[in-house]
């Protein structure tokens, strides 16, 4: 036993030491940073306690990030869980090509973020404007992602689109774990397709709800990648999400010290956030 627990510990102890290295001691830094004016290249900085944060609450840009980025993981969560498992239920059911069809809704999950959004860049910009004009559709033909009323939306469109693929997959697995005897037991007294789903299907899918819930509203606030190959925040500040800003102003406007003390906040927004989210969520499942 003691030389099974010895190797165990090498397992273990080498994963902790660089997670701890590689994670949470910059993080940590990030926090300690926040109390600062250091602007990330300069050899001193100063002591400022609180102001960081006292001006996040009055910077414009950064209520506007936080804005979209709510809007925008509301709508990408809402939508996905949704279509997802509308369509794990008509995946698991015995259709022709069932594995087929699978594979297909599941391959935009295997795609880079980044090789998506600059393939929907392309053809927002390229193939959709000469569809709408070839088909006198005028919504179509102009480019959805220069507008910066409409370029959320197709941001939008373009994470439900990929992150749909995910929670299709966990729903379908969770649909799979129902026994078919219910549905036959349900049949036998009377009972319809609605009244199967809300009295057998989702109480007994309720834990996979739980889990797509909370990883598709972490996913949608933490949205960078699709931002950074589709619009880059664009036009103006249309579309920059929370992590974009902190990017940005971090990395590129000199103000490390600042944004760290926003990446705290956003922190914290997303922890309880989803903290919230699996206690109510978790909550009803019990009660179903």
């Amino acid at each position: 036993m003691a030389k099974r627990k010895a190797a165990f510990y090498w397992m273990t102890v080498p994963a902790l030491l660089l997670f701890f290295v590689f994670h949470t001691f910059p993080a940590l830094q990030g926090v300690f940073y926040s109390f600062t004016n250091w602007n990330g290249f300069a050899q001193t900085y100063d002591f400022v306690g609180f102001k960081n944060y006292y001006y996040l609450f009055q910077d414009d840009n950064v209520g506007n990030a936080y804005w979209f980025t709510f809007k925008f993981a509301i709508l990408v969560t809402i939508v996905i869980n949704v279509l997802s498992l509308l369509i794990a239920m008509g995946l698991n059911a015995s259709i022709k090509a069932r594995n087929f069809f699978r594979g297909v809704y599941f391959l935009p999950n295997i795609l880079s973020v980044l090789i998506v959004g600059y393939i929907f860049n392309y053809l927002f910009s390229n193939v959709f404007t000469v569809w709408g004009e070839n088909l006198g559709i005028g919504a179509l033909s102009t480019n959805l992602l220069g507008s910066q009323t409409l370029a959320w939306i197709g941001v939008a469109f373009v994470a439900i689109w990929q992150g749909i693929a995910l929670n299709t997959i966990l729903y379908l697995s969770g649909l799979q774990t129902i026994p078919v005897q219910l549905y036959e037991a349900s049949g036998l007294d009377g009972a319809n397709k609605w009244q199967e789903f809300w009295k057998i299907t989702f109480p007994l899918i309720a834990p996979f709800f739980t889990i797509n819930m909370v990883l598709a509203m972490k996913n949608a606030l933490m949205v960078f990648d699709l931002i950074v190959a589709l619009t880059n925040g664009g036009p103006g500040r249309a579309t920059q999400s929370i992590s974009h800003l902190i990017y940005t102003g971090g990395f590129e406007g000199g103000e490390f010290a600042y944004q760290s003390a926003n990446s705290v906040i956003y922190f914290i927004v997303i922890a309880v956030i989803s903290i919230v989210q699996i206690r109510y969520l978790q909550r009803r499942e019990t009660d179903m």
